[in-house]
């Protein structure tokens, strides 16, 4: 009869922490405007268009407030696209077995990349005014950029934990 921790494996590793991420993030692109700021800038602009618009047709300079209603449906238009953009984001988990990448696009669509960690390596491309301008994963012959929609300032942070966590994957966990 065995004795002793039944679960325990022979080498001291823990089979379910295997697949547990040593680093997971996701990465949504800033929205600088919310609900009520996006609200709030219509307003104003469409304030100031109408009584533009108002003074203009008084001293008889009639087109112009149709320009104002087309320049006011296009920013409308404009923020709702960027809005909707601002669904998209991306998720990074690295574990010991693998590295995973999913982006998922603001009309929902998915991709994603799998890598494993032993041959996988991350590119910066850094630049002394900007700061990192570009963060790639780079395995075998594919090169996929991570947090593209993030600032500079984020996408080092991002750098710095997929760094860590690369390097304690290749270690050994």
């Amino acid at each position: 009869m065995a004795s002793g921790n039944l679960h325990a494996h022979p080498d001291g590793l823990d089979p379910d922490a295997i697949d547990r991420p040593i680093y997971a993030a996701v990465i949504r692109p800033h929205q600088s405007l919310s609900r009520d700021g996006f609200r709030l800038v219509m307003a104003a602009c469409c304030a100031v268009s109408l009584v533009t618009s108002i003074a203009c047709l008084a001293k008889g300079f009639w087109p112009i407030a149709g320009f104002f209603g087309l320049d006011m449906l296009a920013l409308y238009v404009a923020l709702k696209v960027s809005f909707r953009r601002g669904h998209s984001f991306e998720e990074v988990a690295i574990s010991p077995i693998e590295v995973l990448l999913r982006r998922v696009s603001h009309r929902g669509e998915r991709r994603e990349w799998r890598f494993n960690p032993l041959w996988t390596r991350l590119s910066r491309v850094e630049d002394e005014e900007f700061g990192l301008r570009a963060l790639t994963l780079v395995s075998r012959h594919e090169h996929v950029a991570v947090a593209r929609d993030a600032s500079p300032p984020e996408r080092e942070a991002v750098a710095q934990g997929l760094s860590r966590a690369l390097a304690q994957a290749k270690k050994g966990y």
